[in-house]
């Protein structure tokens, strides 16, 4: 059994933000595995299906961005899963704006709810699937950019790239991390 969760805010006013990106790619999973949004359990959102041969939760935390591990380390603990069996999928404004990337543990870049995951998973050695947002532009505060929407002329950018970053979770259930990364990461590349 594997858990993947999409970081973000709850609430209309959060929707469809820089942030939110990984509440948009949890939907996108859901639909994709037909799974619907039934149980409210971890002060968390959750679907239950399946990938391959993978049973799979998808997990929107309720908790608001910067205490998202508030709802991931009680699941991880009641379902007994590691974090070899956890994916992470969040917005990351050191990648270029819509470019994918997957990697298992390394640093936080300043994201507080990737930090909140580390301190209630008891590690950082999981998988997370990276959604560029880009960097803010000059004097402006990184908090007052990732809250802020896209802009009309990149929807059609904003939701290929959901697809991929779903595709990303998929391969990772499906396939382990360091298989999906060689795939998606190669693919990440090849685009540029």
């Amino acid at each position: 059994m594997k858990l993947v969760v999409g970081l973000g805010n709850p609430g209309e006013g959060y929707a469809r933000t820089r942030h939110n990106v990984g509440f948009l790619v949890a939907d996108r999973l859901a639909r994709a595995l037909g799974a619907e949004w039934t149980v409210r359990k971890f002060a968390a959102e959750l679907a239950e299906g399946r990938s391959g041969q993978e049973k799979v939760w998808i997990m929107k935390p309720q908790t608001y961005m910067n205490h998202s591990g508030e709802a991931v380390g009680p699941a991880l603990r009641f379902w007994k899963l590691g974090l070899d069996d956890l994916v992470v999928v969040h917005d990351e404004i050191e990648l270029d704006p819509f470019r994918i990337q997957l990697k298992v543990g390394g640093g936080d870049s300043g994201h507080n709810g990737v930090k909140s995951v580390n301190a209630h998973a008891g590690g950082r050695e999981y998988a997370r699937v990276r959604v560029g947002v880009g960097r803010p532009p000059p004097a402006m505060d990184p908090a007052d950019y990732v809250l802020g929407r896209w802009k009309r002329a990149e929807e059609t950018e904003v939701d290929a790239c959901v697809e991929r970053a779903a595709d990303a979770a998929r391969l990772c259930v499906e396939l382990g991390a360091h298989k999906a990364m060689n795939q998606v990461n190669r693919r990440a590349r090849a685009a540029e």
